[in-house]
């Protein structure tokens, strides 16, 4: 009888122990949180506060994860072991630089990657000061290979390089634009919602010009190579993408007093592809008028980069 009980008693004590290891991890990890959120408020506190050694090491991992590079370089003066540990330097690289020729070998040539991150930082600095510069700085430090693909995925995959440099630098290295361009697909997407992702991923000009018309008339091509349902040449696309952008400028610009109508937005439409396009070229009136609502109702086709709106319409 009492091995019986005994038995019956092994499954719910292997459950209280099981409760009671995530008990003491859910007590632990919220002493630290509490602590570390009233710091600021009471410095008796921070007496109390939870060290990290003291909690499993895929815990305090997870907490670390949580810090930017500044405040993981502070935390490995306490604790250096864990905010060390490559996984935390590898993923703060992926988040900032998604793309680099480095990744493919840092790992298994045991290389640090919080000297990757290091490298990677000082490089993107100097591209925003100069572009050639900081190119040449990953280039040189093995970084980054001295290959187009290469720099255009860097390039498509950052949030750290200012669009202004990178700009700069497309102007001058066209054979890098063309394959950041095939980076993106456009396929089944409406033209309005194309163009702002093209013009997020390659920043849109200031005021239009050669470079301006170099971006449209690539852009024309993808996205007819991505919908070839839809049988639209590549002209006919460059004029309704300059029609769009004309008619960002007119719905959102605060100086222009008389709008332009959605009938008017239409009829302009169907005249230019009818004198400047293929006759045999016809956009239905339906379709001019979607375009339309998409402007008027999501907004500008290159949000908050169009600094000098006024001189598109000038020019």
């Amino acid at each position: 009888m009492g091995q019986q009980v005994t038995r019956r008693l092994q499954p719910e004590d292997q459950n209280a122990n099981t409760w009671n290891s995530n008990y003491r991890r859910q007590n632990l990890l919220g002493r630290l949180l509490r602590n570390r959120s009233s710091r600021s408020q009471s410095p008796r506190m921070t007496q109390n506060f939870v060290d990290l050694h003291l909690l499993p090491p895929e815990l305090g991992l997870e907490i670390l994860k949580n810090l930017n590079a500044t405040d993981l370089c502070l935390a490995s003066c306490v604790w250096s072991d864990l905010a060390n540990d490559e996984s935390l330097w590898e993923g703060l690289c992926m988040t900032h630089w998604g793309s680099c020729s480095a990744y493919h070998t840092w790992k298994s040539e045991r290389k640090s990657f919080k000297k990757l991150f290091m490298l990677l930082d000082e490089g993107s600095l100097s591209f925003n000061t100069q572009p050639e510069w900081g190119i040449q700085y990953l280039i040189e430090h093995g970084v980054l290979k001295d290959d187009v693909k290469d720099i255009a995925q860097f390039f498509h995959f950052t949030n750290q390089l200012c669009w202004q440099k990178v700009r700069i630098y497309l102007r001058e290295r066209q054979d890098v634009l063309e394959e950041m361009i095939k980076l993106q697909s456009y396929k089944d997407q409406f033209l309005p919602n194309a163009l702002r992702k093209f013009f997020h991923a390659v920043d849109s000009p200031t005021s239009r010009g050669d470079y301006l018309n170099l971006l449209i008339e690539k852009f024309a091509e993808r996205f007819c190579i991505d919908n070839p349902n839809l049988r639209l040449t590549p002209d006919v696309i460059t004029i309704l993408c300059y029609s769009l952008i004309l008619l960002s400028v007119d719905l959102t610009s605060p100086h222009v007093k008389n709008k332009m109508s959605k009938r008017e937005f239409v009829r302009n439409i169907c005249r230019a592809i009818q004198r400047d396009a293929d006759h045999e070229t016809v956009v239905d009136r339906d379709f001019a008028g979607h375009l339309y609502d998409n402007v008027y109702l999501v907004g500008h086709i290159a949000p908050q980069r169009w600094e000098s709106a006024q001189s598109l319409q000038r020019n």
